[in-house]
């Protein structure tokens, strides 16, 4: 190796050290820990720690709730990356355009997203409060009979869902309305004179050339949706019978709540690994579909 690619080298290392330093401090070391405590049992409290191997992995792996809570955490992923950047796209495609007071529309649609989620989980548990309620009374007015929307295991998921789309959509929105705004004209145009209507421009040059910002948004928001903890704990607490319980609050029921802080160590680890694996996966197939 040459001087010159030494010297190079060292200069990389030197520039990459101040952001190594606290990542190694606050990621490298704490996941480290985790992993440890992942093959111990502990209570948080004794001492000492008990090595049991892959016990805490073979009960997490035996355990009935674990799977209830990997269902629901797949269901609210779907049900709130989806819908999140679909209408995103749609308040997107709406307010890109030059009309009448875009800006404030636009910051009206953002606004819950900047919102603190602790603030928004309680404004939406008075929302959803099955007497007097602004969503029964909603449905009343259209003369349907109002549901116990956080009471009911059939309905409280449901009630999650709605909360976290409408907070997350204006976040979405706005990576839309950039990645719209970069489109190039010239291609809008040179379809236009091809006779391409205006869906015709948006599906076959808009949305390829907007894929790039897409990929990134699903793999933003499922990592979110897999950490969502606030608006659970808030409105539901994981119930009822485990209807909203998803894989982070496992972890914290496991944890804080029974203090098993080994098998609590093995969910984390196997959350870890899962937005690992959904981002890998994501990127895959955003690298074969994308073309720039």
């Amino acid at each position: 190796m040459s001087t010159k690619q030494t010297v190079n080298d060292l200069k990389a290392f030197l520039f990459t050290l101040p952001a190594m330093i606290p990542l190694t401090v606050f990621w490298f070391i704490p996941l480290g820990y985790v992993v440890y405590l992942s093959f111990m049992e502990w209570d948080f409290m004794s001492p000492e720690k008990l090595f049991v191997g892959v016990d805490n992995y073979r009960y997490l792996f035996e355990n009935p709730a674990f799977y209830q809570s990997l269902r629901v955490t797949l269901w609210f992923c779907l049900g709130s990356v989806l819908p999140s950047m679909a209408i995103g796209l749609l308040l997107a495609i709406a307010l890109s355009g030059k009309l009448k007071g875009g800006s404030v529309y636009r910051t009206m649609m953002f606004a819950p997203w900047v919102t603190p989620t602790v603030a928004v989980s309680i404004v939406w548990s008075w929302i959803y409060e099955p007497e007097v309620g602004l969503a029964n009374s909603a449905l009343n007015l259209l003369g349907l009979e109002g549901v116990k929307w956080l009471q009911d295991p059939a309905w409280a998921l449901v009630g999650i869902l709605i909360m976290t789309v409408w907070k997350s959509a204006g976040w979405c929105m706005i990576f839309y309305l950039v990645a719209i705004g970069s489109v190039p004209k010239d291609q809008l145009e040179a379809a236009e004179l091809d006779g391409a209507n205006r869906l015709q421009r948006f599906v076959r040059v808009t949305l390829p050339l907007i894929s790039p910002t897409t990929f990134f948004l699903v793999i933003v928001q499922l990592v979110a949706a897999i950490q969502t903890y606030d608006q659970i704990n808030i409105l539901t607490q994981g119930g009822p019978s485990g209807s909203t319980r998803t894989l982070l609050y496992l972890y914290y029921q496991s944890a804080f709540t029974s203090f098993q802080i080994g098998e609590a160590s093995a969910v984390a680890i196997t959350i870890i690994l899962g937005c690992a694996g959904l981002s890998l996966i994501s990127f895959i197939a955003g690298r074969k579909t994308v073309h720039y």
